[in-house]
């Protein structure tokens, strides 16, 4: 996939979740932010332990586990900021203020799991010289990118949801949404311009925190679909397509 495609379809799912929140009524809205988030955590999960622990620790990184752990703990600090919205929870209060924080912490969040979207193909090559190994972030690089954009929209939703119920305008409120939309964008961008001034090494670190990042929000995800310690069948079903799909494009 070509870097406009990608940059497109990045900012699409952003501006799609907006649309789904003008023209779907809020109880609709409801339900399908959690079939969307249990799809996404299912698919999330997934890819992380089947591409990206995998082949981060083949790369033979000094200590890979700890930024795999550093991403999940800076996942942790966003969400106390952000309230949880990445998995949800929108805490809706007609006619107040926007929390400035939560789009600050939302932004931070996508931004950072853009970066690794600038990893060069055949990155495992170069790393794995000499080791007789063949892997290639080709698919990883796919994978990625489908599980940033299965998770921002129902993200993008709950944003939406909130802009609205805020004091702003509709047009003040779009706004806002497409600064949003721009951040995965610009991360991508970043990696691409420190790409030559960053080693190899570097960028699997990168990931590693991106996928610390996945862990932290799929685990929630998943934890929180179950109601009354009782899975809802329709959130279990979302969890094993996204699962099963992210085993098929593997």
């Amino acid at each position: 996939m070509s870097i406009l495609t990608s940059v497109f379809a990045l900012i699409g799912v952003v501006l799609l979740g907006g649309l789904i929140v003008t023209i779907v009524d809020a109880y609709k809205q409801k339900s399908l932010i959690k079939i969307l988030l249990a799809f996404s955590g299912g698919f999330l999960l997934a890819i992380a332990f089947s591409h990206f622990l995998p082949e981060l620790y083949a790369s033979h990184t000094s200590n890979i586990g700890l930024y795999v752990v550093l991403g999940f703990l800076v996942q942790l600090i966003l969400e106390y900021f952000s309230g949880g919205i990445e998995h949800g929870h929108v805490h809706i209060h007609p006619g107040k203020a926007m929390p400035w924080m939560l789009f600050i912490s939302l932004s931070i969040h996508s931004f950072i799991e853009g970066i690794p979207l600038a990893m060069p193909e055949g990155i495992q090559e170069v790393l794995h010289a000499g080791h007789n190994h063949a892997h290639s972030h080709g698919f990883s690089k796919h994978s990625l990118l489908l599980g940033i954009l299965f998770h921002q929209t129902p993200v993008a939703i709950a944003l939406m949801t909130l802009l609205k119920s805020s004091s702003f305008s509709n047009m003040k409120a779009w706004f806002i949404l497409f600064l949003f939309a721009l951040m995965t964008p610009a991360g991508m961008l970043f990696g691409y311009i420190t790409q030559d001034s960053l080693a190899f090494i570097n960028m699997d670190i990168l990931l590693a925190v991106v996928v610390g990042m996945f862990l932290h929000i799929s685990t929630t995800i998943i934890f929180e679909a179950s109601e009354n310690h009782r899975f809802n069948f329709v959130k279990l079903l979302s969890i094993l397509i996204g699962v099963a799909l992210a085993m098929v494009i593997q």
